[in-house]
């Protein structure tokens, strides 16, 4: 709570890892919902991510687990310590005393950006499964010609 002095700063944070969850979220939503044929086309063609492309498809279960499981739910752990840090900061700042009507009122700000930015999130991804994983391809695949680092190592 102590390095949540600005309050400006605090509520930048808060609304980037919201939106940190979201854009993961829709990431995995997507590969889960991507068409693999596409893919191999444009990997037979050498298209840049197109390879890595067919790798989140095929590893989608994986992919979406950890994307929209393992990150969402760090997100949602991380964004709840800051409200809370927002609202002792409010609380001392202003010397309001109702800080379980504070708290209740940040909990409902955080959960309706997060469950409304997740939802508007699942139907774009939904419906532009592949251009969004082909995007995703080119980021892994530059992220691998970078570090030397296969992404997806060992699978299929």
């Amino acid at each position: 709570m102590k390095t949540v002095n600005n309050l400006l700063l605090a509520n930048v944070m808060l609304l980037l890892i919201i939106a940190l969850g979201i854009f993961f979220d829709i990431v995995g939503t997507a590969a889960a919902a991507a068409s693999l044929p596409p893919f191999n086309a444009k990997a037979a063609k050498k298209i840049l991510g197109a390879y890595q492309a067919v790798k989140i498809t095929r590893n989608a279960s994986v992919v979406a687990n950890y994307f929209c499981d393992v990150v969402g739910d760090i997100c949602g752990t991380v964004s709840g310590a800051i409200g809370a840090g927002i609202v002792f900061s409010l609380v001392q700042y202003y010397s309001w005393t109702n800080i379980v009507l504070i708290g209740s009122a940040m909990t409902s700000l955080i959960a309706a950006l997060t469950v409304g930015g997740k939802a508007i999130g699942k139907n774009i991804a939904i419906q532009h499964a592949n251009e969004i994983i082909l995007r995703a391809g080119i980021i892994a695949a530059w992220w691998e010609n970078m570090t030397g680092t296969e992404i997806l190592k060992g699978r299929r």
